[in-house]
């Protein structure tokens, strides 16, 4: 049985990747954060009670700003493989808590390299690149693209790409870089832009919410499934040689669409609802991110499998069943005629 570490498995992509491991066999230790509210609502299905039953998920306290603690669970797990998922992932919020932005996603990912080193674990690593990375440059972004990072986020994980690359070339490290772009499904974070409009549809459709309060609707991305790059990651480290990817659809679409989209599927007009607030634009706007993903496509034989419409279609009927489910265990109370 192969052995896996994933750091940052109570986040959306963690989740979605430990459960395609567990499918393949894998034995899975997740390392998560303490908190003293519960974070682990996504993985709760995986884990099973150590007194009752063996279990092939284990998770564990860790933290990339605690070196100590990775290089010991390290020294006892010995993985067969590594995923490097952990990270303060919120473009805006990065431009607040810039500092430890960068120590958790930039000196974070050289505390774990490092612990690799040390401990002498033969272990192949994958890092979680980010498409933020390429900023301002114009699309397509192709892996010999030009990097133009734009937030404390992207120059963290820039840090971290290139420390990545460095250890592999200095160190012979079997380490590969993701240079995955947006992904999305219904366990994103409720404050990233996909799942916010989603979650506001549903809402509106239910009247607990009447107005949605967005920043700039022009801002273009490249939207796929997140468990179909959670394999693109898979298939990273099955390869004989390491390499870096860019992963993504191939396709760029507006947060205009993203909106007209999710109020059309519940049979709604998005105009009366949506309002711009100022505050949601980021002092650094990144315009217009499109993935050209050939490389993936030829080397792992990586396709993505869901469409945006579908993507989108996937999002709104969750947040719909949700928000029913909620409404009928008396969670969720119609709102007054006071906006939300």
């Amino acid at each position: 049985m192969k052995k896996a570490i994933i750091t940052g498995c109570t986040g959306q992509d963690g989740s979605y990747l430990a459960e395609l491991l567990l499918s393949k066999g894998y034995e899975v230790h997740g390392f998560k954060r303490r908190s003293s509210s519960l974070n682990t609502e996504r993985i709760d299905h995986l884990y099973r009670d150590l007194h009752e039953a063996e279990t092939p998920f284990i998770p564990h306290f860790a933290d990339l700003a605690d070196g100590s603690s990775l290089a010991t669970l390290l020294h006892d797990i010995r993985p067969d493989e590594i995923y490097n998922l952990a990270a303060q992932s919120h473009v805006k919020v990065s431009f607040e808590i810039p500092e430890y932005t960068t120590d958790i996603v930039g000196t974070g990912t050289l505390r774990l390299l490092e612990a690799i080193r040390r401990t002498g674990v033969n272990a192949r690593f994958y890092q979680a690149s980010s498409s933020e990375m390429f900023g301002s440059t114009p699309p397509p972004q192709g892996e010999a693209t030009a990097f133009h990072p734009r937030s404390p986020y992207a120059c963290s994980k820039l840090f971290a790409h290139n420390i990545t690359v460095n250890f592999r070339e200095s160190y012979g490290l079997h380490a590969s870089c993701g240079i995955l772009f947006n992904h999305e499904s219904p366990r994103r974070g409720e404050t990233f832009v996909t799942r916010k409009i989603t979650r506001a549809v549903a809402r509106i459709k239910h009247g607990i919410q009447h107005k949605l309060y967005l920043g700039n609707l022009e801002a273009r991305r490249d939207w796929g499934y997140a468990p179909d790059y959670v394999r693109a990651m898979w298939l990273m480290l099955q390869q004989d040689s390491p390499d870096d990817y860019v992963v993504g659809t191939g396709e760029s679409h507006s947060v205009r669409e993203f909106v007209e989209l999710a109020f059309e599927h519940a049979g709604l007009d998005w105009r009366p609802h949506v309002e711009i607030d100022p505050h949601y634009f980021r002092p650094a706007e990144v315009d217009y991110l499109m993935a050209d993903p050939a490389k993936a496509r030829r080397t792992l034989l990586w396709e993505p499998t869901v469409t945006f419409r579908d993507l989108i279609r996937i999002m709104v009927d969750a947040d719909l069943k949700d928000i029913e489910r909620r409404i009928r265990g008396g969670l969720e109370q119609v709102a007054s005629g006071v906006p939300v």
